[in-house]
């Protein structure tokens, strides 16, 4: 599909929109009601391209004939790109163009992305994405930076029904998002090694039964200040605990990576409550 022929039936109320990488994020986005004709999109990928033009999505020869004109811009690369992409494609950007960067990457990594495209004369927004993008236009969008407050209309005028200005500060945005991950990936990990060492031995069953009827339903602030407080108070005997799991775990042919490092964080919550007993004596 040319530009021409997707921009001419562009709703006028939507913002034009260009979009840097055509993966999940980005087809899952375009398929939504009032992208078509709206959006025009670049991948450094000639299949992806492709794709974009199966979907209705204009695109161009090179990078600069996709962005043209556009004002307003979703970057949503793999997170190894994410710095790439900000240098590659900031000086094709007009005068005052808000770079919305919907990579999930470090905050000092947007930072270092929003040098480059303010550097370039454009005005860059940091976003977190919260879930999964096959919740399409309900996906739960956190939104930073000085610039947070004029990307937020324009993410609603797309679909996008919730966005969250989270502060003024490039990064707020993504560190709520890394951090969060500690604890989403985390247990995931934590999670498939237990699973792992749970049907390795034969007692999957039984040790998911234990958890269910250990499980308490605790908000997580909650919770976690109930995980803090026992490890404080009992860390060196868990830590003890931890490293005969380990060995239960390498004797079944499990790494145990994450059971490994939980000996050291128990030996050191242990020690930080020492410390400050000590120092309030």
């Amino acid at each position: 599909m040319t530009l021409a022929m997707a921009e001419s039936i562009a709703p006028p109320s939507a913002p034009r929109v260009a979009l840097i990488g055509f993966g999940e994020a980005g087809e899952t986005f375009v398929r939504s009601e009032g992208w078509r004709g709206v959006a025009r999109a670049w991948d450094i990928l000639p299949e992806r391209r492709a794709a974009m033009c199966e979907r209705g999505v204009a695109t161009g020869d090179d990078a600069a004939t996709a962005l043209g004109d556009r004002a307003f811009v979703l970057s949503l690369v793999t997170a190894d790109s994410a710095l790439d992409a900000a240098q590659a494609y900031a000086p094709l950007l007009p005068e005052g163009a808000l770079w919305c960067d919907m990579n999930s990457v470090a905050p000092e990594t947007k930072r270092e992305a929003a040098a480059l495209i303010e550097a370039a004369g454009g005005r860059y927004v940091d976003v977190a994405v919260m879930a999964p993008v096959d919740k399409g236009m309900a996906v739960p969008l956190l939104v930073s930076g000085p610039h947070a407050l004029a990307a937020q209309p324009l993410l609603e005028a797309l679909g996008f029904s919730n966005v969250k200005v989270v502060g003024g500060e490039v990064g707020r945005a993504s560190a709520i998002k890394m951090i969060r991950s500690v604890m989403v990936k985390g247990l995931e990990a934590l999670s498939w090694e237990c699973a792992a060492a749970a049907e390795a031995a034969g007692v999957f069953d039984e040790v998911t039964a234990s958890l269910d009827a250990s499980e308490k339903p605790l908000k997580w602030a909650e919770r976690i200040a109930y995980n803090r407080e026992r490890m404080e108070t009992h860390g060196l005997r868990r830590a003890a605990e931890m490293e005969e799991s380990s060995k239960t775990l390498q004797g079944l042919g499990v790494d145990p990576v994450m059971a490994r490092s939980a000996v050291e964080l128990q030996r050191r919550a242990a020690r930080s409550n020492k410390d400050k007993g000590t120092k309030a004596a």
